[in-house]
């Protein structure tokens, strides 16, 4: 039999022999597996991406804080790792899931294996379970609490690890940008990677654009670089009167982890006033929620969220369709959008708000990534919009 048939238990009594890593969910189930990186464990949510590409950028992207990711792409590991495709420095993830054990990279860019990658971080991981099971149970119940402990030994406590699964709260009310935001202003002037070039610098900027950190990604601010910015990165919590002081051309709102309602009781005040100023302002993913809030609208939880670079999305001003890189867990509620907020995007998948414009004002926001980094380039027009904004 093939051990990937046998993975999962609701009533765990005996450690599979082969077994080197378990993941327990919140409600007792036990998916038995082979362990990859870090030995020790790792609690959060449990999703699932479904992007083919990218797992290096998606497991330092911090909008993942709080989560364990499953891939469902099983082939994880063929470009290996290195110093350039990452969105942050320390990997906010707690860990990820695999159908197949890590593939020997093969890629001329690389720099070490992915497991070798994933120890220096300390990020543990499971393979060889059944992640299409997996899948389909979050698809029909929503992401549930989890934990993946590697256990080379194959020593487990699995009553012990079900009770720290069982325990670990919901991303609903969890303020985690401010564990990911960085502690004080830097500047920004890395651009986008090139073949044969690598990365370049913005020496010319034309205007001055101010971050709010939230988990900002490296390849936003890659892309405003590349777009003729001088970018100055704030934290999260930084006021609306400390920002303008910096005299921004325009003014963004990043992406970032965790339930906006909670993170938007500091930072829905300051984007308030700076709705006020006039200033051009452009949010992503997390930004886009509390701009969306500041405007008087309601966030909500979805029951899976959108994770992976296949995300239909069509702009309702031109009726293209955008195939979109996404990575949300809570999302706008289009009948809370007040008079003179009009929603830009909308999704194919679902339905759900994935884009705002204030009427009469230069501000905007989407709910996916335009970056896209991992993902197609359908939606890098969003920055030049910005550029126009402040231009005029």
């Amino acid at each position: 039999m093939n051990k990937q048939d046998d993975t999962a238990t609701d009533a765990p009594t005996t450690v599979p022999d082969w077994a080197t890593a378990a993941l327990v969910l919140a409600d007792g189930q036990v998916f038995w597996g082979q362990g990859i990186g870090a030995a020790t464990d790792a609690v959060g949510e449990v999703c699932f991406n479904t992007s083919m590409t990218g797992y290096q950028e998606i497991l330092t992207d911090p909008s993942y804080a709080g989560q364990i990711i499953t891939f469902t792409f099983p082939h994880i590991g063929n470009v290996g790792a290195n110093d350039e495709d990452i969105e942050t420095l320390n990997p906010a993830a707690r860990g990820l899931v695999l159908r197949a054990d890590i593939t020997q990279p093969s890629n001329h860019r690389a720099l070490s294996h992915l497991d070798a990658w994933l120890v220096q971080h300390d990020l543990p991981g499971i393979c060889s379970i059944d992640t299409r099971r997996l899948t389909r149970l979050i698809r029909d119940g929503g992401a549930p609490s989890g934990l993946v402990c590697h256990s080379p030994d194959g020593s487990f406590d699995i009553p012990a690890l079900q009770a720290k699964a069982a325990a670990w709260p919901s991303l609903e009310g969890m303020d985690l940008a401010a564990e990911v935001t960085c502690t004080q202003n830097y500047s920004w002037e890395e651009t986008q990677w090139q073949l044969g070039q690598g990365h370049g610098s913005q020496k010319q900027p034309k205007y001055h654009v101010v971050a709010m950190d939230f988990g900002i990604k490296r390849n936003i601010l890659r892309c405003l670089a590349s777009a003729q910015c001088r970018v100055t990165v704030v934290p999260a919590s930084t006021s609306a009167e400390d920002i303008l002081a910096l005299k921004p051309d325009g003014i963004f709102l990043s992406n970032g982890p965790g339930d906006p309602a909670a993170t938007g009781k500091y930072a829905v005040p300051a984007i308030r006033a700076l709705i006020g100023s006039g200033k051009p302002i452009f949010g992503i993913c997390l930004g886009h929620q509390m701009l969306s809030l500041a405007l008087g609208a309601k966030t909500e939880k979805m029951h899976m969220g959108h994770r992976g670079a296949n995300q239909p999305v069509k702009d309702l001003a031109t009726g293209k369709v955008e195939i979109t890189s996404q990575n949300h867990g809570f999302v706008v509620r289009r009948e809370s959008l007040p008079a003179g907020v009009v929603e830009s995007h909308t999704s194919l998948f679902d339905g759900s708000v994935e884009g705002i414009r204030v009427e009469g004002q230069p501000i905007f926001s989407v709910q996916y990534h335009p970056e896209a980094s991992p993902g197609p380039q359908d939606s890098h027009y969003l920055f030049q919009r910005f550029i126009d904004l402040m231009a005029a």
